[in-house]
């Protein structure tokens, strides 16, 4: 065997080359002229123009934005859990009252908006004073 009797397995495909004569002709499907018709040469996109016109936001800003709270109300306490359960940010998951972002589960605040009758035990959640006051009444506890 010689190297010149050597031959690939498979065919070799090529892209068609645009506007090198042959079966496009005249513009080649690049219209007339201009700067979009030249070889090698793309245009920048019109949002980099925008984005380059804003100020650098640093890391500093809207931290109030990504460190609050997930609201609940007291009436969704009441509709998901039993007498005597545990509510945490672990168990409201659970339940499908919000969805985790990474491996942390995010900062729930208990909110008194609603009525309670059963007595649950809340930890790991921020708790107001209206809803203190509501689940102390109903005979649960808040830690």
């Amino acid at each position: 065997m010689q190297l010149s009797d050597l031959k690939p397995n498979t065919k070799r495909d090529t892209k068609k080359r645009v506007g090198r004569g042959g079966a496009r002709g005249k513009t080649s499907g690049r219209g007339h002229k201009g700067q979009k018709a030249r070889a090698g040469h793309s245009i920048r996109p019109a949002m980099r123009d925008v984005i380059k016109k804003l100020p650098k936001l640093r890391g500093y800003r809207f931290k109030s934005i990504k460190d609050s709270a997930i609201p609940v109300n007291l009436s969704s306490l009441e509709v998901l859990f039993e007498a005597g359960d545990n509510v945490s940010p672990k168990t409201l998951h659970s339940k499908g009252v919000f969805k985790k972002k990474g491996e942390k589960y995010p900062k729930v605040k208990i909110l008194g908006g609603g009525k309670l009758t059963k007595a649950v035990n809340i930890s790991g959640a921020e708790v107001s004073a209206a809803a203190r006051e509501a689940v102390e009444k109903a005979g649960g506890s808040v830690k």
